[in-house]
């Protein structure tokens, strides 16, 4: 923490280090031989800490049971895509049902349009939807779509906006801010090698929450512009809400000069039963999905206009040729019928209020401990940054004390609660009280043991 002396900061993390290690045997053993076979032992970036994950046996409701007997109260729910927690029965039961079915055709199947009225329905700027299977794969198709549409290459999006995985998404999306140029004009920083330089020639970047910044780069660049995507609430970055006027700003800018607005929604799209748009009240042209639409299975979903998702009509002769073996498969649209039914406004309300509650005891054991720390994030979706500066963007957000955010997580897994090692926190609709009693009961332990230490 920031009132932590560097030497004694050290010690503890070295300390917390050691009973990691000491109570997950199995973990690093399995790790061991996964990295013979996996670089780095990891297959999914985001996964990974040091000096390494858990391993996890099985997993029901909000809990998870790693293969050492450890079990964790789990407050990541997979970066948020379990809105109905691990294995819930309704969504296990339609798994159950379609398994006996077969799951995967080479034809139409009824659960495909099922799921994509659902969808339609919830978010008024979806009037038809493609299916993919991630989220990177929805963003890419959007993208596309968006170009296609305008005739335009460049795209524009926020320093720190987590796209996906995909060459024009791994744009400044984690830049070292020595190399990232003017706060206000950020320079296009490749996410790591392998990046063309045409792709950071057509991949314009903004700094998230100024509107003015943002403007000047749409009127600049509007004849080449194809569309601007942002988050409604910056999400990898550390849950970052939009300030009051910033999303409509967006809005009101695309429109005066002729450029497609995309909202990525795979995380936001749990804030309300019409997603971000409808809890910011600012409706995109097009939207990205993902997480939840699946009941947690593998999917991604990106939609617009009739005029626009027309060019992925395979009818039309000199439209966009978009495929997968897997898209729309019958076991995905079935877990997305089930949670997407279960997940109504009460039950969305719900969650919501009891994140906001789990926010402000979290904010006092800050408070009461003395120990510097901004919560960000909006619904059921929340950050801890353990900095003094107010957080607005990806630079604020850089000013977190990384080794002292490592301590938290470390500390908080000891206690038996798994937040992410950035600070996210999030509710699914199996938690209640208690379980947030049990976050904040853990965190002040935590806390306590740190103001003794300064």
């Amino acid at each position: 923490m920031p009132a932590l002396e560097t030497m004694r900061l050290a010690e503890l993390l070295k300390k917390g280090d050691d009973e990691y290690r000491r109570r997950t045997p199995k973990s690093q053993q399995m790790h061991s031989i996964a990295k013979k076979f996996l670089p780095g032992g990891d297959t999914r970036s985001i996964t990974y800490f040091s000096p390494y994950p858990f391993y996890t046996a099985r997993a029901e409701g909000y809990r998870l049971h790693d293969v050492d007997g450890n079990s964790y109260f789990d407050f990541v729910g997979n970066y948020a895509s379990l809105v109905h927690g691990h294995a819930h029965p309704k969504i296990v039961a339609a798994l159950r049902k379609q398994l006996e079915k077969g799951w995967t055709y080479a034809t139409g199947a009824e659960c495909q349009y099922q799921l994509a009225e659902t969808i339609c329905k919830r978010f008024t700027s979806m009037e038809k939807i493609r299916f993919c299977n991630s989220g990177t794969e929805s963003t890419m198709g959007a993208i596309h779509a968006a170009r296609a549409y305008t005739g335009r290459d460049k795209i524009l999006k926020m320093e720190g906006g987590y796209q996906g995985s995909h060459i024009t998404a791994e744009v400044s999306t984690r830049p070292n801010i020595a190399e990232a140029g003017p706060a206000d004009k950020p320079l296009s920083v490749p996410d790591g090698p392998g990046i063309p330089k045409s792709v950071l020639r057509d991949v314009l970047v903004a700094p998230f929450n100024n509107s003015e910044a943002a403007e000047k780069l749409i009127k600049e660049n509007k004849k080449e512009l194809a569309a601007v995507i942002v988050e409604p609430m910056l999400g990898s970055t550390g849950q970052i809400p939009p300030e009051e006027g910033y999303l409509e700003s967006l809005r009101e800018a695309t429109e005066a000069n002729d450029v497609l607005l995309i909202f990525d929604e795979v995380m936001s799209a749990r804030l309300s039963v019409g997603g971000g748009q409808k809890f910011f009240g600012v409706t995109p042209d097009m939207t990205t999905l993902g997480k939840i639409i699946g009941g947690d299975l593998p999917i991604g979903a990106f939609g617009g206009s009739n005029d626009i998702m027309e060019l992925y009509s395979p009818r039309k002769k000199d439209g966009i040729h978009h495929s997968g073996s897997f898209n729309g498969n019958a076991l995905t649209m079935v877990a997305g019928i089930t949670t997407l039914k279960m997940l109504t406004a009460s039950a969305i309300a719900r969650i919501n209020s009891l994140a906001g509650s789990l926010r402000k005891k979290v904010e006092k054991e800050f408070e009461e401990a003395g120990v510097d720390a901004q919560v960000t994030g909006a619904g059921s979706l929340h950050n801890i940054h353990l900095t003094a500066e107010k957080v607005v963007d990806y630079r604020s957000a850089a000013t977190v004390d990384k080794e002292a955010a490592r301590l938290l997580f470390l500390s908080m897994l000891m206690e038996g609660v798994y937040i992410s090692p950035k600070g996210l926190f999030c509710v699914c609709t199996p938690m209640d009280k208690k379980t947030v009693e049990a976050f904040t009961a853990s965190l002040g332990k935590i806390l306590g043991v740190l103001k003794k230490a300064k």
